[in-house]
């Protein structure tokens, strides 16, 4: 933290269902300062319905450079992969 406050990482839902998308960061001295920040900085013309703010220092991260020892595990569960589902129809959002 330094004079402008913790660095938070911004989250916005731009309609009711979807996911959360990462639009950024922003600087502020608490959660409801980062919240009222990131209004102003990022849903100036009504961009979303829903904001996420987190503390940056809160965001435990894998190590890209270890990737595939990380990650190898899953490469047998081809099952996990969406290619092996069949969409309802009429469905939306999944």
């Amino acid at each position: 933290m330094d004079n402008q406050g913790d660095i938070w990482e911004v989250f916005i839902q731009s309609k009711p269902g979807l996911a959360h998308k990462h639009v950024g960061n922003i600087h502020a001295m608490g959660k409801e300062m980062a919240l009222q920040n990131a209004r102003d900085m990022y849903t100036r013309r009504q961009e979303g319905t829903c904001i996420w703010v987190v503390k940056f220092a809160d965001i435990t991260s894998s190590i890209p450079e270890e990737d595939g020892s990380f990650f190898e595990p899953s490469n047998d569960k081809i099952y996990r992969q969406a290619v092996h589902y069949i969409m309802p129809e009429g469905s939306k959002n999944i």
